[in-house]
């Protein structure tokens, strides 16, 4: 069972990331692994995110040279946003969720 401080430190990697997109989740992350195999997942879960969705994005602006990057840019940073607040209420709901198109390179 997932405590509610679990659930709480969870939401606020993401919730954080709204602010601080690396050094407040960074903080969670770092001082709360050892202690919550929950936490943990959701902490590598959002650097395996923000670092998948800067990859795309830093493509969709190569792209912008041949135009299509103008019309893959705004959906990478939309999904971004959608993915970032759905994983917010998973992790409040205390659900374990995996964001879509994420590459794991954090294990």
């Amino acid at each position: 069972m997932i405590h509610n401080d679990e659930r709480l430190f969870g939401m606020l990697i993401y919730l954080l990331s709204l602010f601080t997109a690396i050094i407040g989740p960074l903080i969670i992350w770092l001082i709360k692994r050892e202690e919550s195999d929950f936490i943990d997942y959701h902490g590598k879960e959002y650097f395996n995110f923000i670092i998948s969705y800067t990859i795309y994005g830093i493509v969709s602006a190569l792209l912008m040279f041949v135009l299509i990057g103008f019309i893959l840019a705004p959906i990478v940073a939309i999904l971004a946003f959608i993915f970032t607040l759905i994983a917010l209420f998973k992790a409040y709901n205390g659900e374990k969720y995996r964001i879509p198109l994420v590459i794991r390179f954090i294990k």
